[in-house]
């Protein structure tokens, strides 16, 4: 049954390739499609794990103004005195550093300017966000104290200031101010929420004071490093308790705090990811089911060409059995070798994908796993055994008598 069943596809060797080319494409789209989406999966997370594990964010709730969110950075509930009880209470808390922010403010340089982020913040900052320096240093707590117009420039800023030239001494003015450039940080990558080359940091009292006219010692926020990732959950409790005492809050009251940590980020992202992947995985499935209909359609071509011949062979005492498995053994062997050849072409195209660019590749965030690999092929199997069980049948249930008859 094998030998006649090759043989049979072997007679007509175009059509046959034509045939197991659906299965091919969309063994390999599979393949391409789920090894680029965990790619950037996986991705995503050593980029998160990057910032840390055990660090958190602390932002003021929203502000609610007759009935409508006023949106994100909008409360102005956290004050320097918050950051301090945190500090002196929070058993779990490591390093707090205080925050403010101003958006896209204009810094220029000469003839050069650019808009950016602006930070305020004490050194600590810096620890806590895993900002490394490249040239120069951070600014010291004395400079924090004495309101020093002094700034640390992340990359981005640094290349549109100063085009790769040292900027360390040199004057820039933040929205109009003079400041002197002692620090630039090293090249940060991609970050999830939030592009971190492209800001400067500045003293925190330098920033409430004489660039943004904080009221009061209010902050926009403050970063917090736990002692452990373990302790993560806790140090959630101490500061809500912290915050919630300080602020005469009562149970019954909403939340005056939004606390962000790297658990709920990598969850999230990983939520984000997985639901990435399955999609690319559906579209590409999509192309070998439509290759199986392919293998059905071909398989019905065949059963009618070879009437007679299932006629001789029933006459001559093949049973029913005999004629349902040369037919299923077919359309097996269509999709079995279309899965082979698209696996093999799949986990080329993937690693293609994830050479540099310099190597000839495109520099994908590609991760080839063997599951997909072995699930792709065993669906390519059984998209063989689904759309061919049909023709299969259709050819042992003729008529020897009227298959005789039949003429093309």
């Amino acid at each position: 049954m094998f030998r006649i069943a090759f043989n049979g596809l072997s007679a007509n060797k175009m059509r046959a390739f034509l045939t197991m080319l659906g299965v091919i494409i969309g063994v390999s789209a599979v393949i391409v499609m789920l090894a680029l989406g965990e790619g950037a999966a996986d991705a995503t997370r050593k980029t998160i794990e990057k910032l840390g594990t055990n660090r958190m964010w602390v932002r003021p709730e929203n502000q609610t103004v007759r009935g409508i969110n006023q949106g994100a950075e909008s409360g102005n509930a956290l004050t320097l005195q918050d950051v301090e009880l945190i500090r002196k209470r929070c058993q779990y808390a490591v390093s707090v550093a205080p925050e403010c922010r101003g958006s896209r403010i204009r810094v220029k340089y000469k003839n050069n300017n650019t808009a950016t982020d602006i930070y305020g913040s004490t050194p600590e900052y810096f620890k806590i966000r895993a900002l490394s320096i490249e040239e120069g240093r951070i600014y010291t707590d004395a400079e924090v104290q004495q309101r020093a117009r002094v700034a640390v420039l992340g990359y981005e800023v640094w290349e549109d200031l100063f085009n790769g030239n040292s900027p360390l001494g040199k004057q820039i003015r933040i929205a109009g101010q003079p400041f002197t450039v002692i620090g630039r940080l090293k090249k940060q990558g991609a970050m999830p929420y939030g592009n971190r080359d492209d800001h400067v940091a500045v003293p925190l009292t330098t920033a409430m004071h004489r660039l943004f006219g904080a009221e009061r010692d209010r902050i926009a926020g403050m970063s917090v490093s736990a002692a452990s990732q373990e302790r993560m959950r806790d140090l959630e409790d101490e500061i809500q308790q912290v915050i919630a005492k300080a602020h005469h809050r009562k149970d019954t009251d909403p939340p005056i705090i939004r606390i962000h940590n790297q658990a709920d980020l990598m969850e999230s992202a990983d939520q984000q990811s997985g639901f990435l992947t399955m999609l690319l995985a559906g579209i590409a499935l999509v192309s070998l089911v439509v290759g199986g209909i392919g293998i059905m359609n071909i398989m019905l071509v065949s059963v009618t060409e070879r009437t007679r011949e299932i006629g001789i062979r029933k006459a001559l005492g093949a049973k029913r059995k005999h004629i349902l498995y040369q037919f299923l053994i077919e359309s097996i062997a269509l999709s079995v070798g279309g899965g082979i050849v698209g696996i093999l072409i799949g986990v080329g195209i993937s690693l293609w994908m994830a050479l540099p660019n310099d190597q000839g590749g495109l520099g994908f965030p590609m991760l080839l796993t063997l599951p997909p690999i072995v699930v792709s092929f065993c669906f390519s199997g059984m998209v063989g055994i689904f759309f061919g069980i049909y023709p299969a049948l259709k050819a042992s249930a003729l008529d020897p008598i009227e298959a005789l008859r039949y003429e093309k």
